[in-house]
């Protein structure tokens, strides 16, 4: 099992909250000039996902990360990506936390603000003797 995912050169752990970009590839029936006729459109868009990393599964290629964030009306809404995908085009990192566990699943019985509140990790300083 492993805590921490390299992504190109990012790497980011379980209570990060990361934005996750991936492309979708939507088809969409179109009417033509005649009645019986149905054109298939398909268009390719960016979509990102941002939330809390909770728990990271696999080992070498099978290795995928599971984020949650919370959706409109307070429900949870949790993606699992294969951290070897065509379909993800960016992650970035835009707060790291502080945890002490390798699986953050108390998180999905906690609601509103209390699921989001993780502590922020704090990088440590460099002393000078």
């Amino acid at each position: 099992m492993a805590n921490l995912i390299k992504f190109g050169d990012l790497e980011f752990h379980v209570g990060d909250t990361v934005r996750v970009h991936y492309k979708l590839i939507e088809k969409e029936k179109v009417a033509g000039k005649t009645k019986r006729e149905v054109k298939e459109e398909t268009r390719e868009r960016t979509q990102v996902f941002e939330g809390v990393v909770i728990a990271i599964k696999g080992s070498g290629n099978n290795l995928m990360f599971t984020v949650r964030h919370m959706g409109a009306g307070a429900i949870g809404v949790e993606r699992i990506f294969p951290i070897i995908s065509p379909w993800i085009k960016k992650i970035t990192v835009k707060k790291s936390g502080s945890v002490r566990r390798a699986k953050l699943y108390y998180l999905r019985q906690k609601i509103g603000k209390e699921a989001t509140r993780i502590d922020e990790a704090t990088q440590p300083q460099a002393t000078t003797s």
